[in-house]
């Protein structure tokens, strides 16, 4: 998607930059980047407060190792009674990026792994970054049920239906 390059994305993409790099390297499995930035990334006007990554358990494991130095280990996510991952968060210039291996959700039957099933490639400050298609985010927030999630999924619709 082409956007004005402002400060915000400036910062993304320079984050990104750092990020996208050793993921590409040492991930065997899919990665994505979910949560605000693949809303942005795909076209809505959202605030970015964090980069999301959903990675394997096993990448997670891996990055974890990778990035252990920018470890923030005060960090403590909410929501622990609705997810569980390995969970990770890391301090990035610009941007924390959280790390979220394994996803699972914790639903009436049980805790289901999240996954992502449509992906969309986006360029974005020169790298090409995997995140859920538009249809894809809608689902996955509209799963996930918080009130931060139905926000951001109506605002996704919005953006649908106006491509439409």
């Amino acid at each position: 998607m082409a956007r004005a390059r402002n400060p915000a994305d400036i910062v993304l993409g320079d984050v990104l930059a750092m990020v996208v790099p050793d993921l590409r390297r040492h991930c065997r499995d899919p990665w994505w980047v979910i949560g605000s930035v693949a809303a942005r990334l795909i076209g809505a006007e959202v605030t970015v407060g964090d980069v999301d990554l959903l990675t394997s358990a096993g990448d997670a494991d891996r990055m974890a190792e990778c990035w252990q130095a920018r470890r923030d280990t005060n960090h403590l996510p909410p929501g622990e009674d609705r997810f569980r991952s390995r969970f990770a968060r890391f301090t990035f210039p610009g941007l924390p990026v959280e790390l979220m291996g394994g996803l699972e959700l914790w639903r009436e039957s049980g805790w289901e792994p999240v996954h992502v099933d449509e992906v969309a490639v986006i360029k974005f400050a020169g790298l090409t970054v995997p995140v859920p298609s538009l249809a894809e985010q809608i689902r996955l927030l509209e799963r996930f049920g918080r009130p931060k999630d139905h926000r951001r999924a109506a605002l996704l619709k919005v953006l649908r239906e106006s491509s439409s």
